[in-house]
C-alpha cells in the first residue's frame, strides 16, 4: 500500500495565495504520474492538475494561469501553488500517485476560500 502524505491548505480570502504538498514514498519507483484532484461538496471529484515524473504538467481549464504544479524527485514530493484563488476553488484537495495502471490516494486535505 502507498501512503501519500499530505500538508498545507487551510483557509484563505479571495485572491489569497496557497501551498499544497505530497510526499510519496521513498520506495516507490518511477515512472510515474502524480497529481492533485479536488472535490467540492456536492460535487464530482474533478482533475486539477498532473504532473509527470520528466516534469510534464497538465492543468485543468479552471486553474490554468493561477495554479502551478510542481515535483522534487530526491525527495518524491509535488507541490501545488495556488494563486489567486477564488471561492469556487473551496474544496477538499487530494493527492494522486498513478503506476503501472494503479492509482493511489492520499486521504485529502481541505481549502476553504472565503469571499
Amino acid at each position: 500500500q502507498v501512503q501519500l502524505v499530505e500538508s498545507g491548505g487551510g483557509l484563505v480570502q479571495a485572491g489569497g495565495s496557497l501551498g499544497l504538498s505530497c510526499a510519496a514514498p521513498e520506495t516507490i519507483f518511477r515512472p510515474n504520474l502524480m497529481g492533485w484532484y479536488r472535490q467540492a461538496p456536492g460535487k464530482q471529484r474533478e482533475l486539477v492538475a498532473t504532473i509527470s515524473s520528466g516534469g510534464n504538467e497538465n492543468y485543468s481549464d479552471s486553474v490554468k494561469g493561477r495554479f502551478t504544479i510542481s515535483r522534487d524527485n530526491t525527495k518524491n514530493t509535488i507541490y501545488l501553488q495556488m494563486n489567486s484563488l477564488k471561492p469556487e476553488d473551496t474544496a477538499d484537495y487530494y493527492c494522486t500517485l498513478s503506476r503501472l495502471g494503479i492509482n493511489y490516494w492520499g486521504k485529502g486535505t481541505l481549502v476553504t476560500v472565503s469571499s
